[in-house]
Parts: structure tokens; C-alpha cells; sequence
């Protein structure tokens, strides 16, 4: 019987500055952009909650404050919504402070993901934990981080979300490199951050969504700059492969982009149209706009 502690920390880095949406998110941060009724991180925290996560530790950055303020209580708002009978409101704005607990660290300089990622080492500890990109949403019938943290429970080892991707669009993620397939289970042999098309040892790209463990929070902790002046998460991933088995999960589902303007325009739409409150209103503008 393999020994596993269970996961109950989601490391989600979150300190960029969502320049890919600017001037949009000059003062707003762009994990606060909605989906719908709710911004894109409460969607990355329920994922996480929907895995069996109940602390989620949110690396942030200075002028980010918006980002604790969405999970914190608003008394004046919620008096306002009772005293005038909107209860559905008011039930919405108190569930996102009832979902989870929160730690919050700062990332003093944009020194990459792995960098984000080490900054969370003292509230996470000598445990495994989750780690969820929110430039994605996770769609589908079962959450991918919890796809991944039932893998980890089975092999105790760490678990990486991989999809395979064209050939072509494989420069744009991680990639992984697997010597033995069970299913949809890969093991690892070794990762390239973002390798051309002709250098990629497979078409297995690894998405935003991993489950870590102690071994690899001390390699980031370790480490130096790599590529770019920057700490990668691959590359603390790599530097444990050899001591320790790391497998991939070739999830099911889908992540959709929410990390660029344009993919987050597309998700937004899906998510509008496959929502049976929203989509007839959808139906309605598009109809607008094509007539």
C-alpha cells in the first residue's frame, strides 16, 4: 500500500500583471474578470474545493488587494441585499466567503512560475499540494485537479495534467517526455519548457493544473534561474525525476483559455450558451448581431 497524506493545500499563483488585457486590468486584476456571475478565480477556487482542498494559498503581488477583498465578508453589501429582499444575491456573495480558508503570500518580483510556486513553501509545508493555473478554466464532468488528486492517491507521486497538442502548438507549453502508459497515466522521464516542434520528445503538453510534492517545493527552493533569468516549475519538476517517479495524467475534459482576450471571449460565449439561464439571451444577441 502506497502512503499518501492527503491534499489540502492549492497553491494558485496569481501576481501577474494580466497584460494581455490592459488597459482593462490597469486597477483591476485580471483573475477578478467574470465568467458569467463570477470571476475567473472563485472558478479556479471551486475546482480546487470540488478536488478536497480546503486551504487555498493565492500568491498575489503590491496593488492586488481586490483579489482578498472578493473572499472577504461585505456586511454593508450584504445588509443592503437582505433590507431589500434579494436574497439570491446575497446568498451568492456569502458562499464565496464560506468556500475555502485563505493564505495570501507576495511574490516580490515576476521571477517566474516556479518562483510563485516556492513562495507558498512555508504555509504549505512538509505536505503535498495542489497547484492550479487560472489562465484556465476547467470544463467538464469532473474537475481536472481532482482527476489529478485522485491519481496522486493512487501513486503518491507527483501528477501532472498533460493534453496532447498538435505538433505545431507544442512551443507554446511544457512537454513531456513518458516511457510507459497505463491508460491515461503516463510516467515522466523528463520536461521540456516550451521545446520547437522539430526538439519535442512527444505531443504531450502539460497544462496548468499539477499536483506537487515536498521533494519538488525543496528543488524549487533550491534551485537557480533557468531559462529567461526565471525559476520554472518544470524545471523543479525535472530536477526530481531520477530520485522519485513523476507521472501525467492525460485528463478528461477541457481547460478553456481564459489567460488572453481573445480565448477569453470564447469561453465566455461557451460557457453563456451551455448555461440554461443565460444561453436564450445569448441566442437572442447573436441573432441581433448576424441579422
Amino acid at each position: 500500500m502506497r502512503r499518501h497524506m492527503q491534499v489540502r493545500h492549492c497553491v494558485i499563483p496569481a501576481a501577474g500583471l494580466g497584460t494581455r488585457f490592459l488597459p482593462a486590468t490597469k486597477a483591476l486584476p485580471k483573475e477578478l474578470l467574470p465568467v458569467l456571475d463570477r470571476p475567473v478565480l472563485q472558478w479556479g477556487v471551486e475546482e480546487a474545493v470540488a478536488a478536497g482542498v480546503d486551504t487555498m494559498v493565492v500568491v498575489t503581488s503590491r496593488g492586488k488587494e481586490l483579489l482578498a477583498a472578493h473572499f472577504d465578508a461585505a456586511p454593508e453589501l450584504e445588509r443592503t441585499l437582505e433590507a431589500r429582499g434579494k436574497l439570491d444575491s446575497l446568498e451568492a456573495v456569502r458562499r464565496a466567503t464560506r468556500l475555502a480558508s485563505f493564505a495570501y503570500v507576495y511574490q516580490p518580483e515576476p521571477l517566474g512560475l516556479g518562483d510563485a510556486v516556492r513562495c507558498a513553501a512555508a504555509v504549505v509545508g512538509d505536505r503535498p499540494f495542489g497547484c492550479l493555473l487560472p489562465d484556465d478554466l476547467s470544463w467538464g464532468s469532473k474537475p481536472v485537479l481532482a482527476q489529478l488528486v485522485d491519481a496522486h492517491r493512487e501513486l503518491a507521486t507527483p501528477i501532472l495534467a498533460l493534453t496532447r497538442v498538435p505538433r505545431e502548438r507544442i512551443s507554446r507549453f511544457g512537454c513531456a517526455m513518458v516511457a510507459e502508459s497505463r491508460g491515461r497515466l503516463h510516467r515522466v522521464t523528463a520536461v521540456v519548457e516550451k521545446p520547437a516542434p522539430e526538439d519535442a520528445p512527444s505531443d504531450l503538453a502539460i497544462m496548468g493544473r499539477y499536483v506537487l510534492t515536498p521533494a519538488v517545493m525543496e528543488a524549487l527552493v533550491a534551485i537557480g534561474p533557468g531559462a529567461g533569468g526565471e525559476i520554472q516549475l518544470t524545471d523543479g519538476i525535472g530536477a526530481v525525476i531520477g530520485s522519485t517517479a513523476v507521472w501525467g495524467l492525460e485528463f478528461e475534459g477541457e481547460l478553456l483559455d481564459v489567460g488572453t482576450l481573445e480565448g477569453w471571449l470564447q469561453t465566455l460565449v461557451r460557457a453563456a450558451a451551455e448555461h440554461p439561464g443565460y444561453g436564450p439571451a445569448l441566442r437572442r444577441a447573436m441573432a441581433g448581431v448576424s441579422g
